[in-house]
């Protein structure tokens, strides 16, 4: 049989936080069919943002890919709440990473990495997906990137 989610999670050594509420008038995620869309994910542990302003100025490219692990971990959490198990996720499907960065900054890509790496790792090859790297001007609570992500589910 094959590792669990929660088997690689705990590898890993990242525990789901609980899924955070929505911050404004919109639910944090949607299913319609096998398919579930969560909305966009912020790098919060523990109630407080991880990286904040913008990439190129106020945080640098590695510390930008952190924030997008933690973003992904979120994810996990608003899938968990969706599902009640992850083991119902059949794949990954895309992420959609918004990077708040200075005009000059062309490192999206590389701060998505922080990202896809952990989803691939905790998810194996249901982690596999497509991806957009965006930047932005700015972003809620002045975060530094924020992460949406669709799935097929069971």
């Amino acid at each position: 049989m094959s590792e669990t989610i929660e088997k690689r999670l705990s590898d890993l050594g990242v525990t789901l936080p609980a899924a955070a509420a929505p911050a404004a008038n919109y639910v944090p995620y949607a299913r319609t069919g096998n398919l579930l869309f969560t909305a966009g994910q912020l790098p919060l542990k523990d109630g407080k943002l991880q990286a904040s302003g913008l990439l190129g100025r106020d945080v640098d490219t590695a510390s930008g890919k952190d924030a997008a692990k933690y973003c992904a971990i979120n994810i996990l959490a608003q899938a968990k709440a969706a599902l009640g198990d992850l083991e119902k996720i059949r794949k990954l499907v895309k992420i959609t990473v918004f990077v708040a960065s200075v005009a000059d900054f062309v490192e999206q890509h590389l701060v998505a990495n922080g990202a896809s790496d952990f989803l691939v790792a905790a998810l194996g090859e249901r982690g596999k997906h497509a991806r957009s790297a965006v930047g932005t001007a700015s972003l809620p609570l002045n975060a530094a990137v924020e992460i949406e992500a669709i799935f097929e589910v069971e």
